[in-house]
């Protein structure tokens, strides 16, 4: 499968990715869960966006205090009410995870998220084509494979987090086929 063609094929997806880049935020995607579970759900003969998915924005910029990105979230939300916009600026998010130095870009925490499959992003570029981010490559979205990044799996308290995360997400009772790996 090729995701950028995949991504670029779907106007409403395209649709959001402008409404992104017209942010003009730092260092921005379209990630993690949101481009995940869009594959899945086009390797299963869903609909790529559903209703209830929340459409996970990310930014990496010192300026922007943690107010201003609630902000940011609550304008999303009243200017495009059709979708649950989380948006999240990544100065801020290594307080969630155990052990973890502050992120120094977008693509530093993509990159340490808990999942590999997790690990997606994309982004209009200046010249308006798409770019994405895959730092482990698209095998585990495609062969719906969830194991933990490499991040996650060099600490036992990260390790933690993944098992409750995977737990209580219970993604294998909307796609059976998944095969959840590290919670043993």
């Amino acid at each position: 499968m090729e995701i950028r063609k995949l991504f670029e094929s779907d106007p409403e997806l395209m649709l959001l990715f402008r409404i992104i880049a017209e942010l003009n935020l730092q260092d921005c995607w379209l990630a993690a869960g949101t481009l995940r579970n869009y594959v899945w759900n086009i390797l299963t003969n869903r609909s790529g966006l559903e209703e209830a998915s929340d459409l996970d924005v990310v930014f990496y910029d010192p300026r922007i205090s943690y107010d201003e990105t609630l902000s940011l979230q609550a304008d999303l939300n009243r200017r495009y009410p059709a979708y649950q916009w989380e948006v999240k600026n990544q100065v801020y998010m290594h307080s969630h995870n155990p052990n973890t130095q502050p992120y120094q870009s977008a693509t530093d925490a993509i990159a340490k998220y808990p999942e590999r499959c997790t690990a997606i992003a994309a982004r209009l570029n200046e010249q308006g084509h798409l770019d994405l981010f895959l730092p482990y490559g698209t095998a585990d979205i495609e062969q719906f494979i969830v194991q933990p990044t490499p991040h996650f799996a060099a600490d036992p308290a990260r390790m933690k987090v993944y098992r409750d995360r995977m737990a209580k997400k219970d993604w294998t009772s909307k796609w059976p086929q998944l095969r959840v790996e590290g919670i043993a």
